[in-house]
Formats: structure tokens, sequence, C-alpha cells
């Protein structure tokens, strides 16, 4: 090999920031004129240089260049020790290579910034800031925070006073500012205050001067200055709505109650309050007649009677005007209000099945008024209610309901041998909550409404 390259120390310190050279000597030891080149090789090739670049010796001349370390002042190189290698190429050889090893040690240094966010806060109990410490070293920081009040009338405490911090990171304090007095109404309190982040210094280093920070809490106070101006404006309305209602709308009010209690609502409300009382007063005008007929045949006092019934009042309505008075009124009484109720089991896929809940009697006509329908299995399938000649009332799916009640204001008429019926069609068992699975859908149909003698023409 006609080529010798080696470093007068394999080891150097460099301050970041500022540029340290090592040199390297070259010998050309073969027989003609060569040139060499030089390349860095390792982490800091991108802050370091060979100067010259290139270099040409004659044979058996040896001369020195720089290996020049300039580690920029910053978070990007880290302190510590870095090895490195300078690859010396020969032009006209290119396998005589040398590669002469060493290492560098960057050594630490200590910069910190600091920002308060936000510089001034503002509350009734107490304000909120962040101390953000940026860590432009190449070491970890370890900042102290500290804080002191500009009038004496606060206190400032850190959730925690001490910050450790990577190189090229951040890290952030949180402080609370709260006040020695409470400030209920009035003029907002402003209180100064500075937060102070000192860095610790390795030992070795130069001393790094702490950051200060300027904040200041504006405290609020507890009622705020709207608050009596809007109780009064609130007083001032509710008066108004109350002047309102007696002045305006209460009398008005009053005008229309009376002016809706007219002649013919006051003869239809005692229409309706005679009907009430209708099969009462026919019970007692049945009785009354009959007793009077029964006093006529016998010629002397007259005797009891049971109540009519209707077959009575028509033979009564036969005997003369008292006798027809209570032969009316026995008809009224006779429509009495009628109820009935039916359960109806089917079981799936066998057809439907129908059961009759009530039959009308011969020379009377129903007057359906409520009907109620029950579910408690909870089933699925067709559930229909029908009246008179199979006329359907209601057809249900049974699985939109559990219970359901309907109510007709004008009667449902079923005449004289007519039957309500109801017919279930199961498709699905349901199965009630905590309770084993029935065999069999099960319906309920529960029926009201008025038993009415058909009168004759």
């Amino acid at each position: 090999m006609s080529l010798t390259a080696s470093l007068d120390d394999s080891s150097v310190t460099a301050a970041p920031g500022e540029e340290t050279a090592l040199p390297l000597r070259i010998l050309n030891s073969g027989s003609t004129v060569e040139e060499y080149r030089f390349e860095v090789i390792g982490a800091c090739a991108a802050w370091s240089a060979v100067e010259p670049a290139s270099l040409s010796l004659y044979p058996g001349d040896s001369q020195t260049v720089s290996l020049v370390l300039r580690p920029p002042r910053d978070s990007t190189v880290l302190a510590g020790e870095t090895p490195f290698g300078i690859r010396v190429v020969p032009t006209s050889e290119q396998g005589d290579t040398v590669v002469p090893e060493g290492r560098v040690t960057v050594l630490p240094f200590t910069e910190t910034t600091a920002e308060l966010v936000p510089r001034s806060s503002h509350g009734a109990w107490r304000g909120r800031h962040q101390v953000a410490v940026d860590n432009r070293g190449n070491s970890p920081a370890t900042v102290r925070l500290g804080a002191r009040s500009g009038t004496g009338r606060s206190g400032v405490a850190f959730a925690a006073d001490t910050l450790q911090i990577e190189p090229g990171r951040a890290g952030f304090g949180k402080l609370r500012i709260r006040p020695a007095k409470r400030v209920w109404r009035g003029t907002p309190v402003t209180h100064p205050f500075q937060v102070v982040a000192t860095p610790d210094v390795a030992e070795g280093q130069p001393p790094v001067a702490p950051v200060v920070l300027d904040g200041s809490y504006q405290q609020e106070p507890i009622l705020p200055r709207w608050l009596p101006r809007a109780l009064i404006t609130a007083a001032v309305l509710l008066i108004a709505l109350v002047g309102l209602w007696y002045a305006l709308l209460r009398p008005a009010v009053k005008s229309a109650a009376r002016e809706a209690i007219t002649p013919d609502a006051v003869r239809s409300a005692a229409a309706a309050a005679d009907k009430s009382k209708a099969p009462d007063t026919g019970s007692t005008g049945g009785a009354d007649s009959g007793g009077g007929a029964t006093s006529g045949a016998n010629g002397g006092s007259p005797k009891p009677s049971p109540s009519p019934s209707p077959g009575t009042s028509d033979g009564g309505s036969g005997g003369g005007s008292g006798g027809g008075s209570g032969g009316g009124s026995g008809g009224a009484a006779a429509a009495a209000p009628t109820s009935a109720q039916v359960q109806v089991r089917d079981s799936v896929g066998g057809g439907s099945n129908t059961s009759t809940a009530l039959q009308v009697p011969r020379g009377h006509t129903f007057q359906l008024t409520d009907i109620v329908v029950q579910n408690p299995q909870g089933d699925a399938g067709t559930l229909v209610v029908s009246s008179g000649r199979n006329a359907p009332v209601l057809r249900l799916a049974m699985e939109n309901f559990r219970d359901s009640d309907y109510h007709f204001v004008t009667p449902i008429l079923v005449p004289a041998g007519g039957k309500v019926t109801m017919t279930v069609d199961c498709r699905k068992v349901g199965k009630p909550v905590n309770a084993p699975t029935p065999s069999r859908c099960a319906e309920s149909l529960f029926l009201g409404g008025t038993m009415r003698p058909d009168t004759a023409g």
C-alpha cells in the first residue's frame, strides 16, 4: 500500500457553536505523484469537513490536513461522544483507500425559553395559567418554577414546581392565582405577578440567567354589574304582565264565559240532567200507576206491588192514562247497562277460532259503546271483533298491542238475535316475562253498552 493516513489525536472535544480542528497526516509512500480526496463518515458528517478537500503529494512526501468540526448550537446535535471516520481515497488507485477513525465529544449546553399562557386571566374565584418552557439545549434540562405576587393580595401556586424536559421538547407547568379576599360587587381588581423559570446547570457549565415572565389576573366581582339591572327589568316585566292580565285578559275571559251561558245551553244542560234521572223517575211512576190501577180495581186502599216488568207496563198502558204513563216510564227503565267478556284460545296453524261474547235477546237492541281487548302473552296474529251479522267492528294485528281500549260516542247498534264475537287467528305464540312459553294464543275481550228494549211503532 502506497498510502499512510493517521490522526494526531483519536479523540477530540467540540463545543456547540464553535469550531474545532483535528490534524490528519497523509504520507505518499508510492513511486508516483498521487492526488487524495477526503470524505467524513459518521453522524458528524453533516457538520464536519476536511480542509483542503483534496491533496496532491510527490512520492515520499507527507502533508497535514485538518478535520474541522462545527457542531451547531441547538438541540439537533445531542451532547455526548460520537464516532467518526475519514475516508482517504487515492485518485489513481481506488483500492488503496484508508479510513482513520476517531471520536468527538460534543459538550453539553443549556438554553431555555419560556412563555406564560395566557398573559392575563380573569374570573371571580381564581385565575389559571400555564408556563410553557422550551429546552433548546442539547441535553436534558431540569427547570425550577417560582412565582411572586406583585401586590401581596393574592397567592400563586404551581401544580408541580419542577419540570424535566428532553432536548428539543417543551414542558408545561400549571399555576393558579387565588385572591386573598372576595369581591362581591364593584370594580374589578387586578393582581400582577411574576413567574421565574430557572434551569439547573451542570457542573463546569457557565451559569444561565433565569427567565422572568410577567402576568396579571383580573378579579371580577361575584355579583356582575348587570345583575341589578336585570332584576329590575324582570320585575318591571312581571308587573306589566300582571297588569295586562287584570286589565285586559281577565275581563275578556269572564265576558266569554258569560256569553257562553245562553238559554239554549241552559236548556240543553237541563235536558241532559233529566235524561240521566229518567230511569229512576220511570220506575217510580210505574209503581205509582200500578198502585193506582190496583186501587181502582179493588175499590179499597192501595196495596204494594212489585216493580213493573215490560209486560206489566204494557198492561198498564191498556188500562188508562195513568197506566200509559207508567208503561212508558217502565220501558225507559228497562234500558239497562250490560257488559260481557270472553276469552279465545287458538293454536298455531290450526285455522281461526271464534267465540261469542254476547247474544242480543229477542225484542231488544244492544248499544255497544266500549271495547277492551287484551293480549297478555304478546301473541302474534289477527284479532277480529264482529257485531250483528258478522260485520267486523275491529280488525287488529295482535303483535301491535298488549292492552287496547276503544270508546264510541255514537253507539254501535246490534239488533235482536245479533251476536258480538271475537275471532283469533294465531300465527305465533308469545312468551310472557319470567314464565314458560304457553302452547296456544290466548286473547280476552270485554265489552260494555246498554241493552234497550225495542219500541213498537
